[in-house]
Order: C-alpha cells, then structure tokens, then sequence
C-alpha cells in the first residue's frame, strides 16, 4: 500500500491533490491513501471561517469547500487529525470521527481506523499544559481565550489512547512529540530553525504527551507537523525492542517539503475506512466519564478491563459490519457567486454522523451539555455502557491560568 503523508494542509486541498496526481504520473505510482498531520481547515463556509484561530487578515476560504459542497471530489480517501488553526465548530460535532466531506475522514479528537488491514491512530491539538486536565468545556461561538483553548490536548483523550493494546501501524500528532530531536540532525535543524535552540537544548520543543503516547504505543511509524519543515527521526525502543520511524513536514508551499510517499505491507485492496473494534470498545468504556466544564478533572491512570465491551462490540459489529455511517452536510456551503460578508455566528450543531454513531454504540449524546459542578461522570441508560466508577476520578489541585498563548 502507497500511502501519501502531508504536513500542514492549511485548506490546500486542490494543490495537494494535483502535487499527488503529478507524482503519480511522473513515477509511474498509484497512491491509495493521502494522510494529513493537522491544520487541515475544514471550513465550510463564512461562519466557520470566524472559528479558525488565524489573524482576520489571513483568514481565506481556500478549497476545501469544493469538496464539501460537492464541486469536487477527493481523488484519494484522505484522513486527517486537527492541528491549532481549524474550523473548531465543525470539528466538535464530529468529536469522535467522521467524514468532514466525501472520501475525507476526521479522525476526531483522538482515534483509530483501519483501512485494509492498516491500523492508523491519532491525536488532534497541540499541547498546553494549562488546559491538559480541564474538560472539553468550549462551545461555539468562541471567545479570544476558548477558540484557542479548543484544539488543546486533554487527558481524558490521551487516556483513552493509552488503553490501545493492539499494535498500531501509523500514529499521527499535530505537534512532535518531546525529547524527539535527540533521535534526529538537531543541529541540521537548528541551522534551519536557530529560533529552536533555546527550547531543543532546555527539551522543552514538543508535546509531553505525545511523548508518553510514542514511549507506550512504539508504533512503526510516526507523522506529525506543525513546526513548518522536515525533520526524520529513529526511535529504538530498548536495546531489543521495535523502532519508530519518525517523519514531520512542513506547510503546503512551493519548494517546500510537505508530501512524502511511504510504502506498507498491506493485504490487497481494494482498501475503504472501517471502524477499529478495540477502538469502539475504548470508546464506550470512556464515555460515562466525558469531561465537559473547565474544572480541573483527572480520570486516574489505572489500565481499565474493556474486555466486556470488546464482546459487546464485536457483536454489533458482527451484525452491521464496520462500515463507517454516511456524510450528512449539516452547514451550506460557500458560494463564491453569493459571498457573505456579516456571516451569522456559529452555534452547536449535532451531526447526524455522531448521532447514528453514539446510537449504535447505546451512548448517550452529550457534546451540546455540561455538568455546571465541575467533575462530569455522566451515566447513560441502562443499556449504555456502565459508568467509570467515582474512585476511577480525581480533582487534581487547581491548575493555574497561565497566560493564554498565541499559537
């Protein structure tokens, strides 16, 4: 299998397409999956326009629309995590994964698919350590602070990756994970980047817990973005243990290097985008648990038996196959012939996506809600996966507010 990996998308989807149409042409190659490291910019339309976190100034519509509306069609299946400058309404509604568009899938704030016999898992957002153990409280419409807030990695979302057992093929983070340069050319990059000298030699450059995530999931291969250039790294997990093969890249521009081609082992296709039943089941297991407010929560680290809900799953999807349900536009899309240039505010929308998903998982909907007392541990009907335990959860001393950064 040929699977296309991209850097920073930044709403480029028509010139990464044509980049991927052109190689193929000129290397005589068929690439069967394009994967995108963040910053994809699913915008819509106008309104979702005012939930990316850029300066009005470079706030566009760029291609995605396209795809969206229909104009276009994605000429690969494409998967994506979200980086720190996204259309962070439309991604919430789709929170645990789905398709942004035709042939695009969100991989959803944290997730594993598989596609053919591929297992690829990822984590959207970047590292704030501020926010890392508050809930998912962000609502559209955002303020300055939450529409920075949203795309921050929380605990709960890492948590639940920990649990992963089954190996991984591909792990995706928006930003490296910590300590990551000292398996590659740092003074390669620092002659490239020098304003990372300071952060690679204090090893502060990176995310800690994209770093626990490498050190627990030792997948074979690791993509990650963010930082705007290419940088390989080969991480040897113990003196007998498997290795990581490391890759980041840069933004879509010319001369840059954004797209590179990899090989995997796979079965024959043809391939399509499934649900992952361990995943399912983590899903589930998690969910009664879900933290909505910005109080600090901590669910404890302890490994929870999912086997009950491994059962459960693997016999709803030995009755309605893996098949991922089908996009639903919940939005109109941009009209270039018809722009809007006072675009109502964003409000929350439910997917039906998410809908049908949480449905067929027995879950109860819960990202329009918030518990206002802090620790969320919401418990579903009794048909719903059971609830975490109180002792499974913790209120960590109060997290400072540190002051609210501009990435």
């Amino acid at each position: 299998m040929k699977i296309a990996v991209e850097g920073c998308m930044h709403g480029e989807l028509d010139k990464v397409y044509d980049t991927m149409q052109r190689l193929e042409a000129a290397e005589g190659i068929k690439i069967d999956l394009l994967i995108c490291c963040g910053d994809f910019q699913a915008v819509r339309n106008e309104s979702d326009l005012q939930c990316v976190n850029v300066p009005p100034k470079f706030r566009t519509m760029n291609s995605f629309w396209k795809y969206y509306s229909g104009q276009a069609v994605a000429p690969y299946p494409t998967i994506f995590i979200g980086g720190n400058h996204e259309a962070a309404n439309y991604l919430w509604e789709l929170y645990y994964g789905g398709w942004a568009a035709p042939n695009i899938y969100f991989l959803g704030f944290a997730g594993v698919v598989k596609f053919g016999n591929i297992r690829i898992g990822g984590m959207s957002g970047i590292h704030k350590q501020h926010d890392y153990h508050r809930g998912h409280h962000e609502r559209p419409p955002y303020d300055n602070a939450t529409i920075r807030s949203v795309y921050h990695v929380r605990h709960y979302d890492v948590l639940k990756l920990m649990h992963v057992k089954e190996p991984l093929d591909i792990f995706m983070s928006h930003d490296w994970p910590l300590g990551i340069t000292e398996y590659g050319n740092w003074e390669r990059l620092l002659r490239e980047k020098p304003f990372f000298t300071e952060e690679v030699h204090q090893r502060k450059l990176g995310s800690e817990s994209a770093a626990k995530l490498l050190n627990k999931l030792k997948p074979p291969y690791w993509f990650s973005a963010h930082l705007h250039c290419r940088f390989p790294a080969i991480i040897q997990h113990g003196e007998d243990g498997p290795t990581t093969k490391f890759l980041a890249l840069d933004k879509c521009l010319p001369g840059r290097n954004f797209l590179q081609v990899i090989d995997i082992p796979s079965n024959p296709g043809p391939y399509e985008i499934q649900y992952d039943e361990e995943w399912l089941a983590i899903t589930r297991r998690f969910n009664s648990a879900f933290p909505l407010t910005r109080m600090p929560c901590t669910i404890r680290n302890e490994e929870l038996d999912i086997q009950d809900d491994r059962q459960w799953v693997r016999s709803k999807l030995n009755a309605r196959g893996a098949k991922t349900f089908d996009f639903v536009q919940t939005a109109p899309p941009y009209d270039p012939s018809r722009p809007v240039y006072n675009p109502p505010i964003a409000v929350p929308c439910r997917n039906p996506q998410t809908e049908s998903f949480l449905q067929f998982l027995e879950l109860p909907y819960l990202l329009d809600s918030s518990n206002p007392g802090g620790v969320d541990i919401n418990v579903s009907s009794s048909q719903a996966a059971p609830a975490l335990d109180n002792d499974d959860i913790e209120l960590p001393d109060e997290v400072e507010d540190d002051e609210v950064d501009e990435e």
